[in-house]
C-alpha cells in the first residue's frame, strides 16, 4: 500500500481523484494525492476531500504515515469519513498552497545570497526563515534583501529532475543544509534546479519562475548563537 506523490511531478495540480484506501479517526490515506506532506521544513497542505454524494470532509494538515510510503490527510474529530474502495476528489487551498511555493522558492535564493551550511528553515505563508552557521555576524539586511530581489528579477526558470543516490554521494557540495539530510535510500534523488543561480536537493513545492516569488523582503537577521544567525524574508 503507498500514495503517489502527485505534487512531485506537478506542484501546480490543484486537484486530482483518488481512491481511498484506509480511513479512521486518524485521517484518510488515498492511493494519489496533489497534497504535500509535510516536511523539510514546509507545512503539511489543507483543503478538503470530496465524496461521490458531494459532501466534504476538511483537511487541516497532511503528512507521511508511519512506514513514510503513504500520506495521510488529517481531518477533524467527528467527520463522517469516506469508505475504503471509495473513488473522491482531493482539492486543495491553492492560496495557501502557492504562498509555500512563493517562500520555498525565496528561501532557496536566500541560500544562495548567503553561501554558507544552513542548519535550520521554516516555511510559513508569506514569510520564512533560514537559520546559517556564519562565524561572522556582520552581515546587512538591505545588501541582502538587494540581491534577492536582484534575482527574482531574473525571472529565472525553476526546473526538477532526479539524480541516483550515487551521483548525490558523488557530489557532497550539492546539499546545503546541515540538519536536514535529502531522503535517500529509494535509490533516487529530486533536485530543484534555478536556472544559472542555484543546485541542490529538495523534495518541496516551488513556483515556475522566480519572477512569481514578488516582492521579498529581509525583515530581521537574529544572533542565535555564537555562529548561528537567524535570516527572515517576508513576501509581499
Amino acid at each position: 500500500m503507498s500514495t503517489s506523490l502527485l505534487f512531485r511531478d506537478d506542484a501546480y495540480l490543484r486537484e486530482a481523484d483518488a481512491r481511498v484506501l484506509t480511513a479512521d479517526g486518524n485521517g484518510v490515506i488515498v492511493d494519489r494525492t496533489p497534497f504535500y506532506a509535510q516536511g523539510g521544513g514546509q507545512p503539511g497542505d489543507r483543503g478538503r476531500i470530496v465524496r461521490e454524494d458531494g459532501s466534504a470532509v476538511t483537511v487541516l494538515d497532511t503528512v507521511y504515515g508511519a512506514d513514510k510510503s503513504t500520506v495521510l490527510h488529517r481531518t477533524a474529530p467527528g467527520e463522517t469519513l469516506p469508505q475504503p474502495g471509495e473513488t473522491v476528489r482531493l482539492i486543495l487551498d491553492w492560496p495557501l498552497r502557492h504562498a509555500r511555493m512563493r517562500v520555498h522558492t525565496a528561501l532557496h535564493l536566500l541560500s544562495v545570497a548567503l553561501p554558507y551550511p544552513v542548519t535550520g528553515g521554516s516555511i510559513g505563508d508569506g514569510e520564512g526563515r533560514l537559520d546559517f552557521d556564519i562565524p561572522d555576524a556582520g552581515l546587512d539586511k538591505e545588501l541582502v534583501t538587494a540581491r534577492l530581489r536582484e534575482m527574482i528579477a531574473q525571472d529565472a526558470a525553476v526546473t526538477t529532475r532526479w539524480i541516483s543516490d550515487e551521483e548525490l554521494l558523488a557530489n557532497p557540495g550539492l546539499v546545503k543544509t546541515m540538519s536536514v539530510k535529502p531522503p535517500m535510500g529509494s535509490g533516487r534523488v529530486r533536485l530543484v534546479a534555478i536556472d544559472g543561480l542555484d543546485l541542490q536537493p529538495c523534495g518541496g513545492t516551488h513556483v515556475a519562475r522566480t519572477g512569481e516569488i514578488g516582492t521579498a523582503t529581509v525583515t530581521a537577521i537574529e544572533k542565535k548563537g555564537k555562529q548561528n544567525r537567524r535570516v527572515r524574508v517576508t513576501l509581499s
